[in-house]
């Protein structure tokens, strides 16, 4: 008998390159998701980031809608939407048509963070109607009201001494599994007392994953939804046919991450042949060795040893990964194939 894997899944912030378009991206994009779909990956959530450079997702709504209907097996939700940018009723009407659409197969991941600069947040939360700075501090208040919306039987909602009822859909038959995702311990503290499922971004910080793991399961309360802690890992990675060459695709990305932490110039993900020839200040470098440790970069059975060994680590069943291997200059714009073969490798 086969001793059992951890199950994957994958994270996908439809990375732009700087030879592609957004529609390049987005093809890019549905075609790393069918293979995910073919290789029998779990979920695909999709992020929503704004005015970046070389981030194209946008609007989970949209994307999620897109890679469900190229897709046919795996659970498409989002790795989340950033509740504070968005009316309540206006996410609790989008992931009610998603699940209406695809039936059991839609997830919503929720987060509290901008997913943009400060004066992006500005454009989203203040223009054209959208909601305020206060939707922050009524975070766990917006969160109810989502949850409540999707249900069957909607809501009540009492305007000048009369209650009108409010439902995200006509006629539910089903709702999508809500998850709260999170950085800091926040999140974590509010899943459990929700009795919601909970992931942090391991992918993102690599700092305090334990801590807001522990946080979750310890004060965990149950829920008609969920009877125990439910949670899993994400983590960035590259798999190729060797580790050098793994190490050479991470570069574009890191060196991303580089300009993002440090308040560097943010562009188009480069080529592995433009990010060979960036030369980096010595803390600079320390920066990528930093955080390049914390990735999986590596060759097939040592990446997904490594991932075993962090499933274990952490005591989760599940490991979402987010691929985010660089192109070598003249790949084909529509295309994301380094992406591709660290799913396959992966998936063995």
């Amino acid at each position: 008998m086969s001793e059992r894997r951890t199950a994957l899944s994958v994270l996908d912030l439809v990375p732009v390159r700087s030879d592609q378009t957004t529609g390049d991206a987005l093809a890019a994009t549905l075609s790393l998701a069918r293979v995910a779909d073919e290789l029998g990956y779990r979920r695909y959530w999709l992020a929503e980031h704004h005015n970046m450079p070389a981030v194209a997702a946008t609007n989970p709504p949209v994307l999620i809608g897109l890679v469900a209907g190229a897709t046919s097996r795996m659970r498409v939700g989002s790795g989340g939407v950033m509740l504070p940018n968005h009316a309540p009723l206006v996410v609790a009407e989008q992931f009610a048509l998603l699940e209406a659409a695809f039936p059991g197969r839609i997830d919503l991941g929720i987060g509290r963070a901008p997913g943009s600069d400060p004066v992006t947040s500005y454009a989203l939360r203040h223009g054209a109607g959208g909601v305020s700075d206060e939707a922050v501090t009524r975070f766990p208040e917006y969160v109810e009201n989502v949850l409540a919306m999707m249900e069957p039987d909607g809501v009540g909602l009492g305007i000048q001494g009369r209650t009108y009822p409010l439902k995200a859909t006509p006629a539910a038959r089903s709702v999508p599994t809500i998850w709260l995702l999170g950085s800091s311990d926040y999140s974590a503290r509010l899943a459990a007392e929700k009795g919601m499922p909970y992931v942090f971004a391991h992918h993102f910080s690599g700092n305090g994953t334990a801590e807001a793991l522990a946080l979750y399961r310890s004060g965990f309360r149950p829920s008609p939804e969920l009877a125990e802690p439910r949670t899993f890992l994400t983590v960035n990675a590259v798999v190729a046919d060797t580790a050098d060459e793994a190490r050479r695709l991470a570069l574009p990305q890191l060196l991303a991450m580089v300009a993002l932490r440090t308040g560097g110039d943010l562009a188009p993900q480069l080529s592995v042949e433009e990010a060979e020839k960036v030369e980096l200040p010595p803390a600079h470098v320390e920066l990528v060795e930093s955080m390049a440790q914390r990735w999986v970069v590596d060759a097939p059975d040592r990446a997904r040893a490594r991932i075993e060994d962090l499933a274990a680590t952490y005591g989760v069943d599940e490991v979402m990964v987010h691929p985010v291997a660089g192109a070598w200059t003249g790949t084909e714009p529509a295309a994301s194939p380094a992406r591709e073969e660290t799913l396959r490798l992966l998936a063995g």
